[in-house]
């Protein structure tokens, strides 16, 4: 399905304002923001953050390099990274993103990008939808964009930069076709995979619905999630995690 408005880099710049208004969304992106933080390597160099959007993952990580795919407010760079990462984003001691790799058209270029770019030690840190029984069920039933997980090609059909996705991606590339992957980059090894959050983005009301609770209570929503294994078995979305030999 395709929502075509998403690729006005208004609606975009409209987020930014929504982030900081809905707390309880707010926090949800603290915590991821603080998980990517705490995976980056023990090795110095740049970060290169991809599908910045509206994000402020720069409030965790020092000199960040923030990008889009198309002008957005704050952003430093633009530019497409399924075709090609910019000339000085060499030697980079991350690449992280947050709900963008399941909107690239051609995942295994830009696989191939980061492993070009990434220096030995280097990751790929990345918070992306990912299938579970349950997630399954919501993104089909109650999300906007497909998640066609029977897709028997990385690649797909791309007429604008968030309209087209497909959220079964990230768990297609990083799981189902797990020796696919270790074939196509050898290079690079895949740490972890780890689900979480089967409830919380839904309480929060994303983008554009309401909030269900307030913000003070998200500790606990993420208490009940983590200590009775929901995250796990259930979660909406998954922390992948790839170093370069």
């Amino acid at each position: 399905m395709k929502t075509a408005d998403l690729d006005d880099p208004a609606v975009t710049n409209q987020r930014i304002e929504t982030l900081q208004k809905k707390k309880f969304l707010n926090r949800i992106y603290r915590e991821w923001y603080a998980t990517i933080e705490a995976e980056l390597p023990a090795i110095s160099g740049p970060v290169l953050e991809i599908g910045s959007g509206a994000g402020f993952l720069n409030e965790y990580i020092p000199d960040l390099i923030t990008s889009d795919v198309m002008p957005v407010h704050g952003v430093q760079r633009v530019f497409d990274a399924c075709e090609s990462l910019p000339e000085d984003c060499k030697a980079l001691r991350a690449v992280v993103m947050v709900n963008a790799f399941h909107h690239l058209p051609r995942s295994q270029r830009f696989l191939a990008n980061v492993s070009t770019s990434l220096k030995s030690g280097g990751r790929l840190i990345m918070i992306e939808p990912w299938k579970t029984p349950w997630s399954t069920l919501i993104y089909r039933k109650l999300h906007h964009e497909p998640f066609e997980d029977t897709r028997t090609d990385w690649d797909f059909e791309s007429s604008g930069p968030l309209s087209d996705a497909n959220g079964a991606l990230p768990w297609i590339v990083f799981e189902r076709d797990r020796q696919r992957f270790d074939r196509l980059f050898p290079d690079l090894v895949l740490r972890k995979t780890s689900p979480l959050m089967p409830a919380s983005y839904l309480i929060s009301g994303g983008y554009t619905g309401p909030s269900l609770l307030p913000a003070p209570l998200y500790p606990a929503c993420r208490t009940i999630e983590k200590w009775t294994g929901l995250d796990r078995l259930l979660g909406l979305f998954a922390l992948i995690s790839i170093e370069k030999r």
